[in-house]
């Protein structure tokens, strides 16, 4: 079908639904000629008629309605709802299983053994408001990918569990080798606890939700008020995702039953501690049985006694735990609607199906959005609508323990994604509030344009304006304020993980956005039996209103780029991205160069209790190693070319044609290191990756940011070349793609 018969049928199919082209005729989009737009426009105002806040509710209520973990009969039992309702709305979908290891517990033990007794209860009870929290088939409160381990020592607390604490625990003398280490959950992906722990010679782990992060100090409890009451636990994977997601036995391929697996002892990103969450109930005994320093005072949580360290010798803890280490079955539901003009062009959507437990928030909103935006498109497909390209709708198995459906399908599928992916768009948990956006920063343009025209439930402005309101309000100093109110729109923020885009982008280069809303839901449900039906329509999104907004959002791109002539990738953006983070990195290194040195002088003229910190009983720290000239010309360079082809590129508004698009959508793909990054190969792009120690948290330019941050000088002067070589190669493949 040429681009005049689709244009002419979309007018048809518009004129067909009683629509008249008088909507925003005078607003542009990226990738389309004025009368285009006027239709595509047309198109998504059809769609948004098609979504009903009242079925998104419905369907949180039924798939939220029993436990459904990977590998549970409650797991497969939603995957084939999912396939019902995507056939049932028109797509031509099925399940693609593959077969992945997922341990659960078979015995779980906390007590404290001196200098008073107590066992751990270990157990969420249910509750009457709660209507799913006593079913049978949850899964117990555990840490997916923990050690097996029985073991006994001295308790020692280390507030965050984060490389800056041991730091800390090393000045007042306490050696945490061959002990147990209580953490709080926070500041850091809960994953990054116990390797921490482990990297320090600790012997197990205990991590809890102190309520002054997680609980009553924040407001009521679950179930009078949403915050976490003194049973509740955060259930989640510990699984070093940072090395790679996935299962862990079949790294780089796609776990299907011949796949080669590695030794489950050997696979480098699992545990070789035990580790366990425990409820701020349970947590309450073993800290307040511990002696030592008093804690400082940004270690303290809200429990009512004294915080201490610990490191007398007298709190002990004794923890056992045992795993079933088995193969299961990981069920992704797959839909397609092919494309009209370029089948071989695909347009992703994605959101996981699997919960810890019954998931109403986590992933169930997010999964009925898109399920909604299916069922609408499906409507529209039915009156006659194609897209020019192909929609691939995935609801994804196995996200929670480690990324694993989405990893193991795009492993599957590496060499056929690479050519035919245009973009990956994800969703995850969702809920009243502002939108959340990251990605690909050549796709904010599109975003901006897209959340232009969506409005907002509560305030009845649009989304992006009300998400930049609220930039302008968080913004620290007045400056910024003036900056963010005088900026044209929002700027995305970097993915690092957490969510299953992260193989599509990370892995293989394949531009993603994220989507979701959120800030006016706060509560202490995450990954507890409390994430239910009950909990989500009394403190999450009571409407489904939100619901609604982001089938919107990640419905309205998925259109707006399965339709365009010339695909809305905006190069400048990412250019002034990368200047922006290159700008970062010389600042970084100029400030840890005068912070190194002033820190020296201090502890050379015995000057750094009385002016750093007065604390008696700790040791000043020792002196570090001057911070040498790093020399980032390779990259300011690299960003001279990189800003010359792009004002070049942006000013070619009629180049079209499926080999152009396909080359705009391939540019990603310049941005990889065949080598990835150091000591975690499976991360190849060079701008973006999960933080070595943050987990969830981004870095951007990962491999000179992590470097220098943790002082590898070579190491940073190399990934300088590494990052301006990807730089100066996309810079020539969009030169050559553009005919420049």
């Amino acid at each position: 079908m040429t681009t005049t018969h689709f244009t002419r049928m979309l007018a048809l199919l518009l004129c067909a639904g009683g629509l008249t082209q008088t909507r925003a005729q005078s607003k542009k989009l990226l990738g389309y000629a004025d009368s285009t737009a006027a239709l595509q426009l047309q198109l998504e105002a059809r769609f948004d008629k098609q979504l009903s806040s009242q079925h998104i509710g419905e369907t949180i209520k039924a798939l939220s309605s029993r436990p459904h973990h990977i590998g549970s009969a409650g797991g497969k039992a939603v995957a084939e709802e999912i396939l019902q309702r995507f056939k049932s709305y028109g797509w031509d979908a099925e399940i693609v299983t593959y077969q992945v290891l997922f341990p659960t517990p078979k015995e779980r033990l906390v007590e404290l053994t001196g200098p008073t007794t107590y066992k751990a209860l270990l157990k969420e009870p249910a509750l009457k408001e709660d209507a799913t929290s006593g079913q049978e088939g949850q899964l117990p409160t555990y840490n997916a990918w923990s050690a097996d381990g029985d073991v006994t020592g001295e308790l020692v607390y280390v507030n965050y569990g984060l490389p800056e604490d041991y730091e800390y625990l090393e000045r007042t003398g306490v050696n945490v080798k061959g002990k147990i280490v209580i953490a709080k959950y926070g500041h850091s992906w809960r994953g990054s606890k116990p390797k921490v722990a482990q990297e320090h010679g600790a012997a197990g782990c205990i991590i809890y939700s102190d309520p002054k992060d997680d609980g009553y100090y924040n407001g009521d409890v679950y179930p009078k008020g949403a915050f976490k009451n003194e049973y509740g636990v955060q259930r989640g994977s510990v699984m070093d995702i940072v090395i790679y997601p996935g299962d862990p036995l079949t790294p780089n391929v796609g776990a299907t039953p011949s796949a080669q697996r590695l030794d489950r002892l050997q696979a480098p990103n699992l545990l070789k501690i035990p580790v366990l969450p425990i409820s701020y109930h349970d947590a309450a005994p073993l800290l307040k049985a511990l002696e030592g320093p008093v804690a400082p005072e940004e270690w303290r949580g809200a429990l009512p006694f004294t915080y201490h360290i610990g490191g007398g010798g007298k709190a002990k803890v004794h923890l056992k735990l045992s795993f079933d280490w088995q193969i299961r079955p990981c069920y992704d539901v797959i839909a397609k609607l092919i494309g009209s003009e370029l089948p071989d062009q695909w347009v992703i959507r994605g959101n996981h199906h699997d919960a810890w437990v019954n998931g109403a928030s986590d992933p169930i909103s997010g999964l009925a959005a898109l399920l909604e935006e299916a069922k609408a498109i499906g409507e529209l497909h039915k009156q006659g609508y194609q897209p020019r390209r192909t929609l691939v709708y995935c609801a994804w198995d196995g996200e929670e323990p480690g990324l694993i459906g989405s990893t193991e399908w795009v492993e599957d599928h590496a060499a056929e994604l690479k050519e035919k992916a245009v973009v990956y768009i994800n969703s995850d948990n969702n809920g009243r509030g502002f939108l959340g956006a990251s990605g690909s920063h050549a796709l904010e343009t599109l975003v901006n344009e897209v959340t232009r025209d969506i409005t907002d439930p509560q305030t009845k402005v649009s989304i992006l304006a009300r998400r930049q309101a609220s930039d302008v309000l968080k913004a620290a100093t007045p400056k910024l304020k003036k900056e963010k109110l005088a900026k044209q729109g929002i700027a995305i923020g970097a993915m690092g993980s957490g969510s299953d885009y992260s193989s599509f982008l990370q892995h293989l280069g394949v531009p993603s956005l994220d989507y979701g809303f959120g800030g006016e839901d706060a509560g202490g449900e995450y990954h507890s039996i409390y994430d239910s039906y009950d909990d989500y329509v009394r403190f999450k999104d009571p409407g489904f209103n939100y619901g609604v907004a982001l089938s919107q959002t990640a419905g309205h791109t998925a259109l707006r780029v399965a339709n365009a002539v010339r695909l809305p990738f905006d190069f400048r953006k990412l250019y002034e991205t990368v200047n922006g983070y290159v700008n970062e990195l010389t600042e970084l290194t100029s400030n840890l160069r005068e912070s190194t040195t002033i820190e020296n002088q201090l502890i050379r003229e015995d000057k750094y209790q009385l002016t750093a910190d007065t604390a008696k009983h700790l040791l000043p720290p020792a002196a570090k190693a001057a911070v040498p000239f790093i020399d980032f010309a390779p990259l300011q360079n690299a960003l001279v070319a990189l800003d010359t082809v792009t004002l070049a590129l942006s000013a070619k508004n009629n180049l079209t044609g499926a080999a152009f698009n396909k080359a705009l959508y391939q540019a990603e793909q310049q941005l990889l290191n065949d080598k990835g990054l150091p000591s975690r190969s499976w991360y190849k792009h060079t701008l973006y990756a999960p933080g070595f120690y943050t987990g969830y948290g981004v870095k951007t330019i990962p491999g000179v940011r992590e470097a220098i941050e943790q002082r590898r000088w070579t190491e940073a002067q190399e990934q300088i070349g590494f990052a301006a070589d990807a730089i100066n190669r996309l810079s020539a493949y969009l030169k050559a793609a553009a005919g420049l």
